[in-house]
């Protein structure tokens, strides 16, 4: 079990500012579970647009911190530090709901599982909660490629 700081996340995910959606990884067991924190600011490029008088952060957001947990994990799981042209691709996202917005001052803890791995296509259950209250999941299918 090893937590990252975003020293070590950027080693992992090729995202940077302002799409790099993993702030910290609290808990990593490889083939098991990831937890990791996405600290939700009132300074996030989108909030101006969505919603101006009501800033929620966007659920499609919300996914892609969730996948960029489960990416990181996928590596970890696999026992390797992704090259420079190493990415992991969505394939498809399943039975997504949000429950609960996320707003500014929120922090989103995201919790990944795998469920399994057929080839090169890992499967996924994650969740995001804020303050112990489930915000959005979903299953999502993803892939490792060399760019």
């Amino acid at each position: 079990m090893s937590s990252m700081d975003i020293n070590e996340i950027q080693q992992y995910l090729p995202h940077r500012y302002p799409f790099l959606l993993v702030d910290r990884v609290l808990e990593c067991v490889p083939g098991e579970r990831i937890v990791a924190v996405k600290n939700v600011t009132f300074n996030e490029p989108f909030f101006p647009g969505h919603f101006p008088k009501l800033p929620i952060m966007p659920g499609v957001l919300i996914i892609e911190a969730m996948a960029q947990a489960a990416a990181i994990l996928a590596f970890k799981t696999a026992g390797r530090v992704p090259s420079e042209n190493s990415l992991v691709y969505f394939l498809g996202i399943d039975e997504a709901r949000f429950k609960s917005p996320v707003t500014p001052g929120d922090q989103l803890r995201i919790t990944a599982r795998p469920v399994r791995t057929i080839k090169n296509v890992w499967t996924f259950e994650a969740e995001a909660t804020v303050d112990g209250k489930l915000a959005a999941e979903a299953k999502m299918m993803c892939t490792m490629r060399e760019g």
